[in-house]
């Protein structure tokens, strides 16, 4: 390859890294081509960009962003892609869902989401479990809302309470 073609790479890489607020990095040694494609059909529904990249162009890339994406150095071994997504928890979900069973292929490395890295397979659970925005905001609104609820009710209740005083001294006076 090419020095000119590698700093390209570099460069769309990088512009990936700033377009999307969250990737994982997977390790897609040992799959097969059904398998891949299989792979990169299920990340097309779902809203979720693969690229499979070399990973010293991809280690040139975090060098190159403003982020210190240090800590993910050391799992760009073996042949990884990258898939880049605008929910946090997304790609998570799609990986669990794709490894059903005993399966392990492919494999988490690594990921950046919600400004957090979480480094090794075992993480899978904790990347699934995250919240994206409009989740929180969804339980911020539930939140505030039930108190609303409880202040209301007990305005209605206060209010009948009174009107039935109001009748009964209505009733009293005649």
């Amino acid at each position: 390859m090419r020095k000119e073609d590698k700093g390209i790479i570099i460069e769309q890489l990088g512009e990936q890294l700033k377009a999307y607020p969250h990737f994982y990095l997977v390790d897609v040694t040992g799959m097969n081509a059904a398998r891949t494609s299989t792979f990169r059909r299920i990340c097309f529904k779902n809203e979720v960009k693969m690229v499979v990249v070399k990973n010293t162009l991809l280690h040139k890339a975090f060098e190159n962003s403003e982020v210190d994406f240090s800590p993910l150095y050391d799992t760009l071994k073996g042949t990884t892609a990258v898939l880049f997504a605008n929910v946090a928890n997304q790609p998570a979900k799609m990986l669990k869902g794709f490894l059903k069973g005993k399966e392990t292929i492919p494999a988490l490395k690594a990921a950046y989401a919600e400004e957090g890295f979480y480094v090794g397979a075992d993480q899978l659970d904790a990347l699934c479990a995250i919240k994206s925005k409009n989740e929180v905001i969804a339980d911020i609104v539930a939140m505030l809302e039930s108190p609303m609820q409880s202040v209301l009710s007990a305005l209605e209740s206060g209010a009948s309470t009174i009107h039935g005083v109001l009748e009964t001294l209505a009733e009293k006076g005649e």
